[in-house]
């Protein structure tokens, strides 16, 4: 069994979870529900990131302490997690002792390499993205992602990160995996290439964060901090922990792509810096828009992922974020888009072959799996189908995943067409059998295989042909349903809306 490990960002609690946040934790939990399908030992992390400027002024408008404020923000993702049902190993708050441990280790071991020193900062920077901007990158008095800026001048560490800059153009060139898609690569690797500063990443003009180890005047720059958080879940700084030695070598960072930079270039530096081994990949997504306008709190425009799930149910919305968009790529929600894949691929393709089927068996056919005949060379290639195009998928590439599941999906409303098992009651009840059987054991087989995206429908599915939860990885697919075993009355799974 080989390990996976896969991660959110973890998310600012700064505000409310929005549909961002449920697309990255819903793309990372398909993944991983991908690999335990493939007997893979998977660890999934997600968390939220509470510390930061932007914080402490959050909290002050709303007349809470940071550590009351962050309390009460945190607990909002992890019942999006909840309300999701998202299989997430763990859940990790930088506020947490572990990760405060994790975070002044890291650091400790930049001063130790010589990675880090004093001096004084004097730039622009963001409040809202928590970022330092370069001259040469304000636009128009704001940052390139039109945050407000202001100058600062304060005392500051900083890591060497210019010392760094061919050393990440060779790491790109020899991974070339190392950052997806291909298209960001090519991004990071032109920011690099323009030149590397070295990086402020402490402050001294709030105290919500991680203090510097031995000068407290100090805290960490939040991102440095935040980065942590991948190895802090791991056990670090206990490097010999099993799980940092089994997952950290696989690690996936999935990431929006406005914080591809801090991932790409920023944390593999000061992992190189540290002697620490760097992630397999990180993936940055698009974003997405709402009926094709940005998305912003003072458009209004902001999508609640809750309100859709309590409209829709999870797995619609879950599929509709997954299929709509080539991960990757940028998207747009539209309310009426996701209800057309709600009746057109759910419940017209998807639901109305499970249901005419199963409940032509459980009417027809005493309730039973069907006992089939000699199976034609059509039966054995068309059941073959869902296990030639498992090993064809590229596994980040989700949306694709279920263009292809459906794909199958057709084929098999293609073979009841053009079989007509209720045509076959009368005249030929052997052949008829043959034909359930096929279908019944085609539907298992593509219910295993969505389950990564329709866990709550896939399992009713599942349960509905008497498939026991030991049969349902894809190593299962191999095997057959038993003729014989006794069916329960089908119910609907999709309903239309």
């Amino acid at each position: 069994m080989t390990a996976a490990y896969i991660t959110t960002p973890i998310y600012y609690v700064n505000d409310k979870p929005h549909i961002g946040h449920a697309y990255t934790t819903l793309a990372c939990d398909t993944l991983a529900r991908f690999w335990r399908l493939q007997g893979k030992d998977v660890k999934f992390l997600t968390g939220t990131d509470e510390h930061g400027q932007k914080v402490e002024k959050a909290a002050a408008a709303a007349n809470l302490t940071p550590q009351d404020f962050v309390d009460t923000v945190s607990q909002t993702f992890r019942d999006l997690v909840a309300k999701m049902d998202v299989t997430n190993d763990d859940f990790i708050r930088t506020t947490e002792p572990r990760h405060i441990k994790a975070a002044q280790a890291l650091w400790t071991r930049l001063i130790d390499s010589g990675a880090i020193y004093l001096g004084e900062y004097s730039g622009w920077y963001a409040v809202r993205d928590e970022a330092f901007y370069a001259e040469s990158e304000i636009v128009d008095g704001k940052a390139p992602t039109g945050a407000d800026v202001e100058w600062v001048i304060e005392p500051s560490y900083f890591f060497k990160l210019s010392a760094y800059q061919d050393q990440l153009l060779a790491y790109y060139k020899a991974h070339p995996d190392f950052i997806a898609p291909e298209s960001r690569r090519n991004e990071v690797a032109r920011f690099v290439e323009g030149g590397l500063f070295d990086l402020s990443i402490s402050r001294t003009s709030f105290k919500w964060g991680v203090p510097v180890p031995g000068d407290d005047k100090h805290i960490m720059y939040v991102w440095l901090d935040a980065l942590t958080n991948y190895i802090t879940a791991l056990g670090y700084p206990d490097e010999e922990n099993s799980d940092f030695k089994a997952f950290w070598p696989e690690a996936i960072h999935v990431v929006g792509k406005d914080i591809l930079r801090f991932h790409a270039v920023y944390w593999p530096a000061f992992l190189m810096a540290a002697g620490l081994p760097l992630p397999r990949q990180v993936f940055a997504h698009g974003w997405w828009t709402n009926e094709g306008v940005k998305i912003s709190k003072s458009l209004g425009n902001t999508i609640d992922p809750i309100e859709l799930i309590d409209t829709f149910g999870i797995d619609a919305v879950r599929y509709f974020l997954i299929r709509e968009v080539s991960f990757g790529q940028d998207g747009d929600f539209s309310r009426q888009a996701l209800i057309n894949r709600l009746n057109s691929d759910l419940a017209n393709a998807y639901g109305n072959l499970v249901q005419r089927v199963l409940s032509f068996i459980y009417k027809n056919g005493d309730a039973i799996v069907p006992s089939p005949g000699d199976l034609t060379a059509d039966d054995s290639a068309f059941l073959n189908l869902p296990k030639q195009f498992l090993p064809t998928i590229n596994e980040m590439q989700i949306s694709r995943y279920a263009e292809g599941v459906w794909a199958l999906i057709a084929k098999a409303n293609q073979y009841v067409d053009e079989h007509k098992p209720w045509g076959l009651k009368k005249t030929d009840p052997e052949r008829m059998n043959t034909v359930l059987y096929v279908l019944a054991d085609f539907i298992r087989q593509i219910a295993i295989l969505t389950q990564p995206l329709l866990p709550v429908a896939s399992a009713k599915i599942l349960d509905q042909l008497a498939v026991s939860e030991d049969d349902r990885l894809f190593s299962a697919l191999d095997k057959q349903l038993l003729p014989g075993t006794k069916l329960p009355e089908p119910i609907g799974v999709f309903p239309r809306v």
